[in-house]
């Protein structure tokens, strides 16, 4: 039979899986007696997951493969449910180490992070809970994801509010910082209580300057009552696990992001960040099942003023999945972010640099790394997106299309892949023409 785990022994155990097997190119390359550097110090991590050989895999920020030490922080977990569901559940249901973990990663504080099961959960929990009322206006874009259009959509729909939409650039190739910004500084108006924005689109692989829209609404927040202030929320799932920022770099009232994309973490993870004096702002709608709400319960009393752990949806999740969150962001920790930054920008400026040399293609995304992460969205002169995949399948490379009314093919270099793999994906572009 296996021996129960301690909490302290299964977490600690969870780290030094992570230090071993996804420690930095220079640290993987000086460990062992005599060991010599691989010829790509990046194969370590690649070695991590077990995604399919057989293809080239550019989808990385759709749902990810778990590398090792994910995989293998669930199973011991799962044993541990198996064994005996009833005590694993009161051993783990303190989630405190969980969001420890995800704050370490983010530069924030445990007590402004609440859980979530996707950024589609996390976008709903935020803007269904904000306080809004009739006459009040939802500032949000024309570039950003059905869930976050849904769930401002819900929000109105229930409160009275509208939802006004703007477009931040006309081409995402030649998007500026300047010109984002400006636009939402132009269309905030008195009523505006609400700035929901994208950090990377998906639809173009634009990245939005946040920390500039964030000092946009401080400055429109200047003389107005606390009751009228404007709040920042941002659907950042796109840039987590690829830019080297915290949230205070970003500057933003609101953070939602799902964990199994960039971050590698469990399938069915995800986090919802908000500054801490902003919290009693929201209004669950799913109900927590913490000591702070349940205990008024017992009490017949009135819950106490909203915080982040408050914002977790109580009930039963897939426990084993996000109570081994803490191995993906200890996998990036020993990757390090600034590291992990570099590498997916340079695979991708790779690829823009060749897309955009090639005369039957149109290049959606902006070339500079300050307005762009790890998507790339492109166009093939007299092909359907959906036929560019396609023909990129018979190539045995999976891309994607985007899902929008302007829908784009799409390719993400990521640390799933290398050098020799994207000039593989740019040759197979080429041969479309």
């Amino acid at each position: 039979m296996t021996t129960k785990l301690s909490r302290r022994s299964l977490l600690e155990g969870m780290l030094l899986i992570g230090a071993a097997g996804c420690a930095a190119p220079e640290a993987a390359a000086a460990a062992g007696d005599g060991a010599k550097a691989p010829a790509d110090a990046w194969q370590r991590v690649r070695d991590e997951f077990e995604v399919s050989p057989a293809w080239i895999h550019m989808t990385c920020f759709y749902l990810t493969s778990h590398p090792r030490p994910v995989r293998e922080a669930i199973e011991a977990l799962r044993r541990e449910l198996d064994e005996n569901p009833v005590d694993a559940v009161h051993e783990h249901e303190d989630t405190t180490a969980v969001r420890e973990a995800a704050a370490e990663y983010m530069g924030a504080q445990a007590d402004e992070i609440a859980l979530t099961d996707s950024t589609t959960m996390g976008l709903a929990s935020l803007y269904l809970g904000l306080p809004l009322k009739a006459g009040d206006e939802v500032l949000t874009t024309t570039h950003d994801h059905y869930a976050m259009h849904e769930s401002l959509r819900l929000a109105a729909e229930r409160s009275g509010a509208t939802v006004r939409k703007v477009a931040l650039y006309e081409r995402g190739s030649a998007a500026t910082e300047a010109e984002m910004a400006g636009a939402i500084e132009r269309a905030i108006t008195p009523a505006t209580r609400v700035v929901a924005i994208t950090w990377v689109h998906s639809s173009t692989g634009v990245k939005t300057p946040v920390r500039a829209i964030a000092e946009v609404v401080a400055r429109a927040n200047q003389g107005r009552a606390p009751e009228d202030r404007v709040v920042c929320g941002v659907d950042g799932v796109h840039g987590f696990g690829v830019e080297d920022a915290t949230m205070a770099d970003l500057g933003c009232d609101f953070f939602a992001a799902g964990c199994h994309k960039w971050i590698f973490g469990p399938r069915g993870t995800g986090v919802l960040w908000g500054k801490a004096e902003l919290w009693p702002l929201l209004r669950p709608s799913i109900p927590h099942f913490g000591k702070e709400a349940y205990e008024a319960w017992l009490q017949g009393q009135p819950p106490p003023p909203t915080n982040a752990n408050m914002m977790t949806p109580g009930g039963f999740h897939s426990f084993e999945h996000r109570w081994a969150l803490p191995a993906a962001f200890a996998f990036h920790r020993r990757m390090g972010k600034a590291k992990v930054a570099d590498r997916i920008h340079a695979l991708n400026r790779q690829c823009k640099e060749g897309l955009e040399g090639m005369r039957h293609v149109t290049l959606h995304t902006p070339l500079d790394d300050a307005l762009s992460a790890g998507i790339i969205a492109f166009e093939v002169a007299g092909m359907t997106p959906e036929a560019a995949v396609a023909r990129l399948r018979e190539s045995k490379i999976i891309a994607s299309t985007s899902p929008y009314r302007s829908s784009y093919a799409r390719v993400a270099p990521s640390l799933l892949n290398d050098e020799a793999e994207v000039e593989a994906v740019l040759r197979a572009i080429r041969e479309l023409a």
